[in-house]
């Protein structure tokens, strides 16, 4: 990867908004490079989705993430992989990552509640043959999401309760 695909990357990183015109601006680059750049970056699969970061904490539907710590023994032929790539096809598995340490897939997933989470693990992740244990922890609130602070902008206050 060249500087400028680095510089464009850490732009977009920053702000997934900003076109091609306000990146060439920003870096004193041609407009037709970087829109250039940025094309192969998404053909080579460097650039995968561009994304808002939301913080939900403060609204009211109910949504519960989690992560899962999984430990596998590896399946031989497809070690890692094959299971990594069947639990990344339930719609709930928002990020997967294989770790290292004392767990090996760390599950990342959203559900509508800790019962649908429960649900998910014991009858989802637990029920493959090589899954030797998992660990559930449920994320209860984020201060700070992709880089991006979500707490101490505006305090809530409480309410009064004296007449």
């Amino acid at each position: 990867m060249n500087k400028l695909e680095k510089d464009i990357l850490g732009i977009l990183s920053e702000d997934s908004r900003a076109d091609a015109a306000k990146v060439a601006v920003m870096l004193g680059a041609p407009e037709a490079e970087v829109r250039a750049a940025i094309r192969d970056m998404e053909k080579r699969g460097t650039i995968v989705k561009y994304t808002a970061i939301a913080n939900l904490d403060e609204e009211e539907d109910e949504c519960v993430e989690a992560l899962i710590e999984v430990k596998i023994a590896p399946r031989s032929g497809s070690g890692f992989d094959g299971v990594a790539e069947e639990i990344a096809g339930h719609e709930e598995v928002k990020t997967l990552y294989l770790m290292s340490g004392s767990y090996d897939l760390l599950v990342i997933v959203e559900a509508g509640s800790i019962k649908s989470v429960s649900r998910f693990v014991s009858e989802c992740i637990s029920t493959f043959d090589c899954v030797l244990s998992t660990a559930t922890h449920f994320i209860l609130k984020k201060y700070k999401i992709e880089g991006a602070v979500t707490f101490g902008k505006e305090k809530k206050r409480r309410l009064s309760v004296q007449p």
